[in-house]
């Protein structure tokens, strides 16, 4: 992006790559929390106890955080 920038691209072609990259991150974004629930919050539910209700705590935190970005 900087290149196409600095080598006065079409503004359009810049915004679609921009778009682009935003998709591609989201989608790894949603692939750590779903990683992240699957086995950080998974294992901590089992144990119970102050653990899990802090990474319960946190996944949805982490949700609402994410959900307000877009």
């Amino acid at each position: 992006v900087r290149g196409m920038v600095e080598s006065e691209a079409y503004c359009i072609d810049i915004l679609t790559q921009i778009a682009a990259i935003t998709s591609a991150l989201d989608g790894v974004a949603l692939k750590l929390v779903e990683d992240h629930t699957s086995h950080c919050v998974r294992d901590a539910l089992t144990q119970g106890g102050s653990e899990a209700d802090r990474k319960v705590e946190e996944l949805l935190a982490t949700v609402q955080r994410f959900a307000r970005t877009r």
